[in-house]
């Protein structure tokens, strides 16, 4: 595997949308062809144009994680402007079309201004597309849940791990007082519950425990993702163990659950990007939905143009209806697929009277910043939109500063004005350059570390009793 080098990544610009009579479903099946991963069994081209575009409203964030993807200036950086982050949406939209995942994230988006988080939910929802929302839960209450759900919310992702050093929780399992918590805020509201968890040195043996906590908990968890330890942004831990790989995760999972997922019936992207495994859950025991890899493949291509509200499971049931009864083809390996799985879980089905859950496992290997893999990034189907366009997510981790510290065009009624990111003001001219200064507030990360480590020695140099006379409150990035 060769890495992209320097001036490779630099060459990378965001997607430009051009004028060529193509639909975004097709430009995704091209994209998935060039790349050698075009199969029947590729969600990306067939069921969706993209698999999640990134809405980063807000650089900031309450927590201080030892694994992050922000950069070292994020924190000191203003929220653009709510009618940037509309222009964003439109874009969206115009590259990837209709019914597009949308992930509003940040930083933490729930530090926004609640009103304009509202309004952007609602502005993604009104585009016809599912709006998400990726959030480490701390001030996503109940009441703005049920706000966010009306205005539109499709999905909550809430991400909980010992990465963020949360004071009072030594173990991933003593996090899970959290993780029950969330739970309880969004139990009833008609939104789908997924739960987000980085794999790493700190909590690989806790994996297994975490999954069965999961499984117990799928009455209202939906979606459980790891994403492995990548080296990329801020964060202090920098790359991960050789033990933790999607191989290694994925058994893991199989050892919690009792079966083996199968994660390669169904491809998202490139496979060394992202594994997928379906289950279904019934009287607590874990049931694989993607043992049989030739009939889901044929499955996925016969439903690949229909829409699921994973928000209404009757509307999921009755979409399938309508589809069976005209193909009655698939509906006869259908049924002998679907009495071969209701033969296994009979004994379950009866003690759980007839309650099933359905729990997705979807593993996503992020890559270290420092090494890119072109025919990865190429085959991308996580984007981020930035002003000038959607990039690559482990490509935008890379070289986040560039997209970051730009300024922005404001029209107001008089004349074209530039938003500083920095000051967070318009200016009537482009900025020479926009430099970020830390201070010990805005300092996260590597960056946190380096104003500890230049204090310390100043302090030394002092002298143990002396007060510390500095410049160090403010640190270039």
């Amino acid at each position: 595997m060769s890495y992209l080098d320097k001036q490779q990544i630099e060459a990378y610009v965001p997607f430009q949308l051009t004028d060529d009579g193509k639909t975004p479903l097709t430009r995704a099946q091209e994209r998935m062809e060039s790349n050698n991963q075009w199969h029947p069994a590729q969600l990306m081209g067939r069921r969706w144009s993209i698999g999640c575009v990134a809405l980063e409203i807000t650089q900031r964030c309450n927590l201080d994680c030892t694994l992050c993807y922000l950069s070292e200036s994020s924190e000191a950086l203003k929220d653009i402007p709510l009618e940037e982050v509309y222009r964003r949406i439109d874009m969206i939209l115009a590259h990837y079309g209709p019914n597009t995942d949308v992930q509003v994230t940040g930083g933490d988006p729930t530090l926004r201004k609640r009103d304009e988080l509202v309004a952007i939910v609602r502005r993604i929802s009104e585009r016809g597309m599912r709006p998400s929302l990726l959030t480490n839960g701390i001030k996503a209450t109940r009441d703005m849940l049920e706000e966010l759900a009306q205005a539109g919310l499709v999905d909550v992702a809430f991400h909980v791990d010992m990465t963020q050093e949360r004071k009072g929780y030594a173990t991933e399992m003593e996090l899970n007082e959290i993780r029950l918590e969330y739970i309880e805020r969004a139990r009833g509201l008609p939104i789908s519950v997924f739960f987000n968890t980085t794999a790493y040195d700190g909590n690989f043996h806790e994996i297994s425990d975490l999954v069965k906590f999961f499984v117990a908990q799928s009455d209202v968890v939906r979606f459980v993702s790891f994403q492995l330890q990548a080296d990329t942004g801020r964060g202090v831990l920098q790359e991960r163990g050789f033990a933790i790989t999607q191989e290694t995760v994925t058994e893991k999972i199989n050892a919690a659950t009792g079966t083996k997922v199968h994660f390669g019936a169904i491809d998202t992207g490139h496979p060394h990007c992202n594994r997928y495994g379906m289950t279904l859950v019934a009287n607590g025991n874990v049931y694989d939905l993607m043992d049989e890899p030739g009939f889901i493949a044929d499955f996925l291509d016969s439903t690949a143009h229909l829409t699921f509200d994973r928000t209404n499971r009757k509307a999921v049931m009755n979409t399938l209806f309508d589809w069976a009864v005209k193909n009655p083809g698939m509906l006869t390996s259908g049924l002998g697929w679907t009495s071969k799985k209701l033969w296994r879980m009979k004994l379950d089905l009866l003690k759980a009277k007839g309650k099933v859950n359905k729990l997705t496992f979807f593993i996503h290997n992020f890559m270290d910043a420092c090494h890119l893999d072109k025919e990865r990034i190429d085959a991308c189907v996580f984007m981020v939109a930035t002003r000038d366009g959607p990039i690559s997510m482990c490509l935008h981790n890379a070289k986040r500063d560039q997209y970051l510290l730009q300024p922005i065009e404001v029209k107001t009624e008089n004349k074209l004005r530039f938003w500083n990111p920095v000051t967070g003001k318009l200016q009537d001219s482009l900025p020479n350059k926009i430099e970020v200064r830390h201070t010990r507030k805005t300092a996260r990360g590597r960056a946190k570390q380096v104003l500890d480590k230049e204090r310390a020695a100043n302090h030394k140099v002092a002298g143990k009793d002396a007060p510390v006379q500095s410049s160090l409150s403010d640190v270039e990035s």
